[in-house]
């Protein structure tokens, strides 16, 4: 039998700083008991539906702690608070025990990550669509025109489901015809109930704008999400066995943010809103891992939303190259020689440049002796060469904005 869980219980002066945005080995979250909370961030990047202020039954650091990375927001006591401290280690009993607990940071969570992704796709990315069944039929005509027949058949009969009166419908039935000469092996729908699902490389797991209520796991092989925007398929991610995606619109009944597709052949194991609610009181360690995905997503987009408010070319390239050291947690008081896995022209397109500053820009990052291009890799002989750097240029940043804020009015 397993040990009762026994949480702490901390308390803080009015004023007092919880935590500190960017400190390192985050290893607890806190709910509030009795009192109120103000998050803030050094960058604000957006208005988030949730707010800035917390009260009783509201958490911080969950993303910090569940993610290992350092913290994304300074929380300080408005009030005197009392806190429930939770360390990581404790939260699939604190879960198991408190089934609502678990389905409120999951909401929360997955809201969140649908918010910042809406936000970040907006910066970085130019005439996304929006998230409706009407754009399957864009998706079947790109595939289309690549003469990817297969994936085209599948969209198109997923176009003429979800959409029985779409504008598009006589269209998608025609090009289904025409197609279908071409189709080598139609992609035939799971049965009701069939959780554990095979598919051959490049078929389709879900089409971006579909409605979905299921969540997947992958077992074996990978799956590319992607979106499709103006004639391109833009790669989002390639996640391998153990990831878990399709949880947004599981949790907010939302059509799909995104597509999924086998990346090679693979076996999935899909879960829907009742199994879903039965794994969290059964399986605790699922969902916590599931916590786990979405902490390291949304800590992720976080620091690539502030990169993009970085004004200095430069700064947003130490900053990129920071991003990467932290993602994959490397101790760079050990990384002397650090190879990244992408090389110069990869991270002039990670920060968005034209591909005249980023000749510019990139010449300037080569100048400095601390990196070099291996085997058309990017390597750095000392990794704290580019959080020095990376701290200067935003500090520079910040003395620019405190100037300008205080510049008086003409």
């Amino acid at each position: 039998m397993a040990a009762p869980l026994q949480l702490a219980f901390i308390n803080f002066a009015a004023n007092s700083y919880i935590i500190v945005e960017g400190k390192r080995n985050a290893d607890r979250f806190f709910i509030i008991r009795s009192g109120k909370v103000r998050l803030s961030k050094e960058v604000q990047i957006v208005a988030e539906e949730q707010g800035d202020t917390l009260g009783p039954g509201d958490f911080f650091g969950v993303v910090s702690t569940m993610s290992g990375h350092s913290h994304i927001e300074t929380a300080r006591a408005l009030t005197d608070v009392t806190l429930i401290s939770v360390q990581k280690d404790q939260f699939s009993q604190l879960i198991q025990n408190n089934a609502p607990v678990a389905m409120k940071i999951i909401l929360q969570f997955s809201k969140r990550m649908r918010y910042l992704d809406e936000a970040f796709t907006r910066l970085t990315l130019k005439n996304i669509a929006a998230e409706d069944p009407s754009h399957i039929y864009d998706v079947a005509e790109y595939y289309a025109r690549h003469n990817q027949f297969n994936q085209a058949f599948y969209a198109y009969q997923k176009y003429i489901k979800c959409c029985p009166k779409g504008f598009n419908v006589q269209n998608a039935i025609e090009r289904l015809k025409k197609i279908a000469p071409y189709v080598k092996d139609v992609q035939q729908p799971f049965k009701p109930g069939e959780n554990i699902r095979a598919l051959k490389k490049d078929q389709i797991v879900f089409c971006e704008g579909e409605p979905g209520d299921e969540l997947f796991i992958i077992q074996k092989g990978s799956v590319k999400i992607v979106k499709i925007t103006d004639n391109n398929e833009i790669l989002l991610a390639v996640l391998k066995s153990g990831d878990i995606f399709g949880e947004m619109a599981l949790l907010e009944s939302k059509p799909r943010a995104a597509g999924a597709v086998a990346y090679e052949d693979c076996q999935l194991m899909a879960v829907n809103r009742e199994n879903f609610q039965q794994m969290i009181k059964t399986q605790p360690q699922l969902i916590a891992r599931l916590t786990t995905l979405l902490s390291e997503r949304i800590w992720l987009i976080y620091r690539q939303l502030a990169n993009t408010q970085i004004n200095e070319p430069l700064g947003r390239m130490y900053d990129m190259l920071q991003i990467q050291i932290d993602k994959k947690k490397i101790d760079i008081t050990t990384a002397t020689n650090y190879s990244f896995d992408f090389g110069l022209k990869e991270l002039i397109n990670m920060v968005g440049l034209s591909q005249g500053d980023g000749r510019i820009y990139g010449s300037k990052l080569m100048e400095s002796r601390a990196f070099q291009i291996i085997n058309d890799k990017l390597v750095v002989k000392d990794a704290s060469e580019i959080i020095k750097q990376n701290a200067y240029y935003r500090k520079m940043q910040q003395l620019e904005k405190t100037r300008l804020n205080n510049k008086p009015l003409a």
